[in-house]
């Protein structure tokens, strides 16, 4: 049987940490040395990003994440589009051994609202 792609980003939603914008910006400014991650592709990044986000594709996280964050602990937000792409990727990072993982859980216009007005 396939599993939809809805089911896979429900089910690691279900195992995710997920945030809504204003909850994620209050993160960031309590948790010093939280990086965010933008899993979007980088033509979506170059549209528009938040000021601090180091963009990884999701299709590249797993070889990538090392340089941006080496430590397992480190606060990571990542986001995406709308949610999907992030929740699969928080799953993955978690099974890759990272315990502080987070997804902002919202359309990005959203997420950038959120960010700009109190930074």
């Amino acid at each position: 049987m396939i599993i939809p792609v809805s089911e896979l980003v429900e089910r690691a939603k279900s195992h995710c940490d997920c945030m809504d914008p204003v909850a994620a910006k209050m993160f960031y400014d309590r948790h010093e040395g939280t990086v965010i991650i933008d899993v979007r592709e980088p033509s979506e990044a170059e549209e528009s990003k938040l000021n601090d986000s180091s963009n990884i594709p999701r299709g590249l996280l797993e070889m990538k994440i090392a340089n941006v964050c080496p430590e397992d602990n480190t606060p990571i937000l990542l986001h995406c589009a709308a949610g999907g792409r992030a929740s699969l990727s928080a799953h993955t990072l978690e099974m890759m051994g990272y315990s502080n993982v987070h997804v902002i859980d919202a359309k990005f216009d959203a997420i950038k609202s959120a960010f700009d007005l109190s930074g």
